[in-house]
């Protein structure tokens, strides 16, 4: 019995550290922040309006592989960077709550000497970050545009939430089950139409280093494991210029949510691209690089 309870364990045990071996082999740069060390890129000219992307709970930065470079087409000067415990970037230890990840995007700017006004996208649970970076200094914001956003509805399931609410059992069964079902999502959409280069190969990779597992799971006990409608509320009464983009046939995030957004934020432009899932940076680019078009010749 006690072998079988030791063999997730061992499993993460034994899984890769990042280092300086695998960073070798990534484009980019790298910066020492105060949580650890983030990997970042940029994309476009030097002088174009800055577009800070942040990407979601499992798949790092690569999953701008496409929209950075349609951005950079139009003019933008585009930072992509690693969530910390994803990509290259360091895998410290702590809860991934608001105060973490915002922390890390002040940091990185800090570091790149950006001190003007910004414009965020974020995709899934970057939308989240971005969404509580933008509610705590609204003054920094040109504009706010948020894909398939995490925030407004909390994770559900009995099994999702006992994993959750539970220390040490949930961490075990986090990593006893999780992989497997993270593969299991990943091949279901490897037929699907990308615009990015072995993107499933590249999600699967992060299975292979020590610390992803774990945060994932910290993430979804932090800033996944409350509603965002404060934030929401101070973005809106900011007068901060916000675009939501969905997918129609989101399974990860419902279309319900948009709803929720409303109500929260009535000002929000809300834009629902057909025939599309949760994967729409990289499933439905050209279309979300049009209504992100728009939406700042509208702000111009």
């Amino acid at each position: 019995m006690g072998a079988f309870i030791a063999i997730p364990l061992i499993v993460e045990l034994t899984r890769r550290s990042m280092n300086s071996t695998d960073r070798d082999t990534a484009s980019g740069q790298f910066a020492h922040l105060s949580q650890g060390i983030t990997h970042y890129e940029w994309f476009g000219p030097k002088r174009g309006p800055i577009v800070v992307c942040i990407h979601g709970l499992t798949t790092p930065s690569i999953v701008w592989g496409s929209l950075s470079k349609g951005l950079a087409l139009m003019g933008c000067r585009v930072l992509t960077y690693d969530l910390y415990g994803r990509g290259y970037s360091d895998r410290p230890r702590g809860k991934q709550n608001e105060a973490f990840f915002t922390q890390q995007l002040d940091d990185l700017l800090r570091h790149e000497d950006i001190t003007g006004t910004i414009s965020i996208v974020g995709y899934s649970m970057g939308g989240a970050i971005a969404s509580a970076f933008a509610a705590t200094q609204p003054e920094r914001i040109g504009q706010l545009v948020l894909l398939a956003p995490a925030g407004m509805e909390i994770v559900s399931g009995k099994l999702v939430k006992f994993i959750v609410g539970t220390p040490i059992i949930g961490d075990w069964l986090m990593l006893a089950f999780y992989p497997n079902e993270l593969r299991r999502g990943i091949q279901a959409e490897r037929k699907l139409p990308t615009h990015v280069p072995k993107i499933s190969d590249q999600q699967e990779r992060e299975l292979r280093h020590r610390g992803f597992v774990p945060a994932v799971l910290s993430s979804m006990r932090g800033l996944l494991g409350k509603s965002q409608q404060e934030e929401h509320n101070a973005i809106h009464h900011a007068g901060l210029p916000v675009l939501a983009i969905w997918g129609r046939d989101d399974a990860v995030i419902p279309l319900t949510a948009a709803d929720t957004l409303t109500s929260w934020s009535p000002t929000t432009v809300q834009v629902i691209v057909n025939n599309a899932g949760h994967g729409l940076p990289y499933t439905h680019p050209t279309q979300v690089l049009e209504i992100i078009r728009k939406a700042m010749s509208a702000q111009s």
